[in-house]
């Protein structure tokens, strides 16, 4: 009876969790994968990364802002969502979300952000016109003191800052892996290292999507890419997106060896409802060609023309690869009866709440912010703000 389909028992298989929960956990990841790539310069001192080290703070920002939207969105009384925070629940692995968002948002990644910013907000303040000279002012903070020591303890404080910022990113989104993993009655999520998986899944597509960005951003400002730059951050995605793949492997290995009683039914649900998104479009496309094509640029002298079409294709299917391990996840696993005799299917609207259309438009709504802040607080030198402040 393992292999019955088209048959759920009464109340066995709800799907409870849509597109907006597989969208929460990637764009989570997104902050935390991004924020560790800025780490690589500021705290472990690898130069080769440091043009992206401020398009990376501003890519974190602008899905961090959006990552508790497809939660609220989920909620059936969404408006009820502040209540997380006026009313507090230390045991509940959900409400931690918000005390680890407020953390991260607000004493981590902004603080840094500004400290990092700070003598460019101030000499904008001065230069600038009209509503964004107001705007300036009020992100002074009313400090205006861009000497060379208060830089300098700037500085010290950002690289604390940035200390504490790399576990409190780990903790913003291994969460999610631990909620998945805690729960015993799924076996498709019940795993220790489900939380490991999700953190290093999550570096993957953070470095993945800001070496896009800064290839794209560049172009788009007609500038020539640092390829010393792009090498360094594949090499580093390489690394990681090995490590992250045999933690896959391993689990499965674990599950194969182990073989109890819902192996039978998950087996089946991988060779059918699964098999296109996690066999063909997760492991093949999305894991093993990118970490091929990247093992090219390591082992191969390649052209810089080579790399960069490498790096554009890797990235992008590292991405996807990535996605696809959330839905398969999330999705996946609500797909069978708890008894392990039937399995349902998952039909996504167009035009809802939780549709096809809000999952694009929550995707695409951090770029949008990307690019205001990147208006606001330009990630790359100006070279009228350094003669401004040096007086030539």
């Amino acid at each position: 009876m393992s292999g019955v389909e088209g048959y759920i028992y009464p109340n066995e298989v709800t799907l409870y969790w849509s597109v907006l929960i597989v969208l929460y956990p990637f764009i989570t990841g997104l902050v935390a994968g991004a924020f560790i790539l800025a780490s690589l310069e500021r705290v472990f001192s690898v130069e080769a990364v440091k043009p992206t080290y401020r398009l990376a703070l501003l890519t974190a920002l602008a899905f961090l802002l959006v990552a508790p939207l497809p939660l609220v969105l989920h909620l059936g009384h969404p408006f009820r969502s502040p209540e997380m925070y006026f009313t507090p629940h230390d045991t509940s692995a959900m409400a931690m979300f918000g005390y680890v968002y407020m953390w991260y948002l607000m004493a981590v990644l902004v603080f840094e952000i500004w400290l990092d910013y700070r003598r460019e907000i101030v000499l904008l303040s001065q230069t600038s016109k009209g509503l964004l000279r107001l705007i300036y002012k009020v992100m002074t903070l009313g400090s205006s003191n861009v000497s060379a020591r208060s830089l300098h303890i700037d500085d010290k404080v950002g690289w604390i800052v940035t200390l504490v910022g790399i576990p409190s990113a780990f903790l913003l989104h291994g969460y999610v892996g631990f909620i998945f993993g805690s729960l015993k009655a799924n076996p498709w999520w019940s795993s220790p290292l489900m939380p490991v998986i999700f953190i290093f899944s999550a570096m993957v597509s953070g470095i993945a999507a800001v070496m896009l960005l800064y290839m794209a951003t560049t172009k788009l400002r007609g500038l020539k890419i640092d390829m010393r730059c792009v090498d360094k951050v594949a090499m580093y995605m390489f690394y990681i997106f090995l490590i992250d793949f045999s933690l896959e492997m391993l689990d499965l290995v674990h599950r194969v060896y182990e073989a109890d009683e819902s192996f039978r039914s998950l087996n089946f649900l991988v060779h059918t409802k699964l098999y296109f998104s996690q066999i063909v479009v997760q492991i093949c496309l999305g894991t093993i060609v990118p970490l091929v094509l990247l093992f090219l640029t390591q082992v191969v002298k390649l052209g810089e023309m080579a790399r960069k079409r490498i790096y554009i294709l890797s990235g992008s299917l590292a991405l996807i690869g990535v996605l696809a391990m959330r839905w398969n996840v999330v999705i996946g696993g609500q797909l069978f009866s708890k008894s392990f005799l039937g399995y349902t299917t998952y039909k996504m609207a167009l035009v809802t709440r939780e549709g096809l259309l809000a999952a694009i438009g929550l995707t695409i709504l951090p770029l949008l912010f990307l690019w205001a802040l990147v208006k606001l607080l330009p990630p790359w030198p100006d070279k009228s703000l350094h003669e401004a402040a040096t007086g030539d």
